[in-house]
């Protein structure tokens, strides 16, 4: 069983970014991205859970936040349409339509009830409350 991390080659950006230019690209408009590509940001406070997720480019209504326990799921759907027209004779039209979606799982319970989420310039903030535990750092007595 192997159990070292995959690295990543040593040439692969280098030549990721070189082959670019020998490719059709569309005339406009970013390819999906990879689910990667949201960059998140976590923060552990005493209370609470803080997530800065970047989401650029993409409606407020089109984000989705599922929480289950102490599992997160981001989802965004991304829609990009570019229309010109001359006279109703369209001379281009791109749409590029697709979704992104990242699941991970933080180190404690969520208090879902109390959960709050903003998404403001491309970032969503998360503000996930920990779960009030009513035995918290209870001292068993010795017989």
């Amino acid at each position: 069983m192997n159990n070292l991390i995959p690295r990543p080659h040593l040439f692969d950006d280098f030549f990721r970014d070189i082959n670019q230019g020998f490719f059709i690209k569309p005339l406009h408009g970013d390819p999906l991205p990879a689910p990667s590509q949201i960059k998140l940001d976590v923060k552990e406070s005493e209370h609470a859970f803080t997530v800065m997720a970047e989401i650029p480019g993409v409606a407020k209504e089109d984000i989705h936040v599922s929480l289950d326990n102490n599992i997160v799921s981001l989802r965004a759907e991304i829609r990009q349409q570019d229309q010109q027209n001359k006279e109703q004779h369209y001379l281009r039209v791109e749409r590029y339509f697709g979704e992104v979606a990242r699941t991970f799982q933080l180190p404690a319970e969520i208090d879902v009830a109390e959960s709050k989420a903003k998404y403001d310039n491309g970032v969503l903030t998360l503000t996930l409350p920990k779960k009030k535990s009513a035995q918290r750092n209870q001292k068993l007595r010795i017989d």
